[in-house]
């Protein structure tokens, strides 16, 4: 790269610098501070200690700056949820994809979240991950479990992937990216 495309670069940078701020929300082991971890890094690790309240971190990819509140999942946290979400670029919901006993709780909390009229509008990612693990849900069945066909007051987008082999983790950074626009 020439000196005149690098400082070019680097003023479109500057000038042209987004950021989106997003709230990581979902029940507990779902992958959520994975998924965080493996946007942030790029690496996965079996070693993630469950998150007590919340964790923040600041991720830049490319001319983007991706602010990342990743909210605890356990019934005791999920009152704050709502709290974390508010003014938010987006709301990524995480669903364990192989863990089909949780589905229901997981569609009675997201609907408890979007049916708060502070967030009508924001849009609303889920990601149903664990797609490595046999017998997972696939997007169809989390689509129809989750009932995310009858959320009409926001743009929502669903994907299964898995942080430990990054299955899609390119198609759901692009989504993100995108909603800093």
């Amino acid at each position: 790269m020439s000196f005149f495309s690098s400082v070019l670069a680097w003023f479109s940078s500057i000038f042209f610098a987004k950021a989106a701020e997003l709230a990581v929300v979902g029940l507990q082991a779902s992958g959520k501070t994975s998924f965080v971890n493996v946007i942030g890094s790029g690496q996965w690790s079996e070693d993630v200690v469950p998150t007590v309240a919340f964790n923040y971190r600041k991720v830049r990819k490319g001319a983007v700056t991706l602010k990342i509140w990743d909210v605890a999942g356990q019934p005791k946290f999920r009152s704050m949820w709502e709290r974390y979400c508010h003014g938010m670029d987006a709301i990524i919901f995480v669903v364990d994809s192989a863990d089909p006993d949780k589905f229901d709780t997981a569609r009675f909390e997201l609907h408890q979240l979007l049916g708060q009229p502070g967030l009508a509008g924001v849009p609303l990612l889920v990601l149903g991950n664990k797609n490595d693990i046999s017998d997972h849900a696939s997007v169809k069945d989390l689509i129809r479990d989750l009932e995310l066909d009858k959320i009409q007051d926001r743009p929502v987008s669903c994907y299964s992937c898995s942080m430990k082999s990054r299955h899609n983790l390119d198609i759901v950074l692009r989504w993100l990216t995108d909603c800093s626009h």
